[in-house]
Parts: structure tokens; C-alpha cells; sequence
């Protein structure tokens, strides 16, 4: 479906029981989001996952006003919503009511609910690629520019276990007030190529996850699923995934890579996780 320079897709919701059934086409058509990043389009995916929404939008030439869709039932996009924007490419600015911030690559922009949006690029040539998350929000909060400098960093894992990775927390305590929407951003070291093992599922929030840093011919096996029937799939570069809130989520490469991690749902506590045991794996 297309408005003016917007395409859009809906994904509805599926029970684990109907996610077991499904074979590789099956998972792909309803969990895993290409084409995000298409010059002088906003692409948008609306899942039923508590209403949130995934997409790109990449301005060259000219700026792109983010665009209401059907699926919002409102006139205007942030009507009844807030949005996260984090840029993964060139230089850009983003116009929130007027006001223009600055993002380069990897800084994140929180937009309340009610704000006008227009997105643009600093070079044509190495156009700014901006990742969208919008959820439903309550009240509004005020807008604020996370640079990357400024995320609460923590190091983890080690080269023994093939996961030493840097999580860059974006939304925390600390930081910019959300309703509902947690993003982070998590970089494996070089070697490393497991991320989120040993797994865990949190049935009060869904997640999608952005992978991206892949060499043209790496490949990431994101595997989803309940823990005792799991499924996989493969991912490029800048391709995104759903994760249902009764799905696991991790992921392990061909080479290292990065990834953008997002929540909607009941809290925004990082540590409301139910670990899954790696012997119930299957």
C-alpha cells in the first residue's frame, strides 16, 4: 500500500501453537522485514505485536514528512503515537515541529506524541538511513537527541564464549521518558557472533530486532520460537525481525555484526526477562 512517498505492510499476530507450523516462506512472509531502506521512501511495517511499528526512511534529494497511514487511524502519524528514530547511515536532521536536530550516524531521536516529523539527508550521496519504532503512547513527553556518546554503555560477554559485545542502552531510568517504547543498540566485538544465548522470552513485551555492520555476503540465523520448538531466519544486512512476546530472540553470525533491539509493551524494566534454561532448548 503507498501514499504519497510511503509504502506500508501490516503483519498480524499468531499464536505459538500456529508459529511451530510454519515452515521457512511461512516465517518469512510474517516475521522478517526487508527493504526497509529505499532512497526517497519511508517504508512502515504495522504488527499486531502491541501495535508496533517498524520502518525506514532514507531522504536524498529531498526531505520526507512522515506520513500518516490508514492502519493509525488518525490524521496525523504521532497523533496517538511516539517514535524513536535512530540513523544507521550518513549524516541527517530531523525537523520535529519546526525545531531541527542534527543525527549522525548511530545517534537516536525520542519524538513525543502529537509532533510533526520531516526527515533529511546532509549528502545525497550517503543519504542519512533513519530506523523507525512507533508505538501507542498515553501523554506526550518532550523530544529528545541521544548521541551515541551519551548511551549508557555495558560490556559483556568474553572471546571464550564467542559473544564479547558493547549494549549501548538508549531509553532508561536515567535518560529520555518513554510511554512505552525501550530501544537499545547492541555491538559484537570482532570474533564474537552470539548474541542474547542463553536466551530468555518476556511474555509482557514483544521485540524486533534491526541487524546491520554485515559484510555483503554474511549472514545472521536469528532464531525465534518457544524455547522447546524453535525456528530460525536468515537474515542480511539492515533486514529487520518481529519477535512475538512468547518467542525467544538471539541470533548467532557468519561474521560479527550490530544490532538495534526494541520493545513495546507492559514496563520498560530491562531485567523483567524469564530465562530460559539451556536444557530446555530444543
Amino acid at each position: 500500500m503507498t501514499a504519497n512517498h510511503t509504502d506500508y505492510s501490516i503483519r498480524q499476530a499468531f499464536d505459538p501453537a500456529t508459529g511451530a507450523q510454519m515452515g521457512s516462506s511461512a516465517l518469512r512472509d510474517n516475521f522478517h522485514v526487508g527493504n526497509l531502506f529505499v532512497s526517497g521512501r519511508v517504508n512502515l511495517t504495522y504488527t499486531h505485536y502491541d501495535r508496533m511499528m517498524i520502518g525506514g526512511a532514507t531522504p536524498t534529494n529531498a526531505a520526507l514528512a512522515l506520513e500518516t497511514i490508514k492502519p493509525t487511524g488518525t490524521p496525523g502519524f504521532l497523533d496517538r503515537r511516539e517514535l524513536i528514530v535512530v540513523n544507521i547511515g550518513g549524516k541527517g536532521s530531523i525537523e520535529v515541529d519546526g525545531e531541527r536536530h542534527a543525527l549522525g550516524t548511530r545517534d537516536m531521536l525520542y519524538v513525543g506524541m502529537g509532533s510533526s516529523v520531516v526527515f533529511a539527508s546532509d549528502d545525497a550521496s550517503t543519504p542519512a538511513k533513519f530506523y523507525l519504532l512507533s508505538a501507542p503512547a498515553h501523554q506526550k513527553h518532550p523530544t529528545q537527541l541521544i548521541q551515541i556518546g551519551d548511551a549508557k554503555r555495558i560490556d559483556l560477554g568474553s572471546r571464550e564464549t564467542s559473544n564479547e559485545r558493547s549494549i549501548f542502552q538508549f531509553i532508561h531510568p536515567e535518560g529520555a521518558r518513554t510511554c512505552q517504547l525501550v530501544v537499545g543498540m547492541t555491538q559484537l566485538a570482532p570474533g564474537s557472533v552470539w548474541n542474547t544465548m542463553p536466551c530468555h522470552v518476556h511474555d509482557r513485551r514483544m521485540e524486533a530486532y534491526l541487524y546491520f555492520d554485515l559484510p555483503e555476503t554474511a549472514r545472521v540465523f536469528h532464531f525465534m520460537g518457544e524455547p522447546t520448538e524453535t525456528r530460525h531466519i536468515v537474515m542480511a544486512n539492515e533486514e529487520a525481525v518481529v519477535s512475538p512476546p512468547w518467542s525467544i530472540h538471539s541470533g548467532c553470525g557468519t561474521s560479527s555484526y550490530t544490532f538495534i533491539w526494541a520493545m513495546a509493551g507492559d514496563n520498560v524494566d530491562y531485567t523483567d526477562v524469564d530465562a530460559v534454561p539451556m536444557d530446555m532448548l530444543r
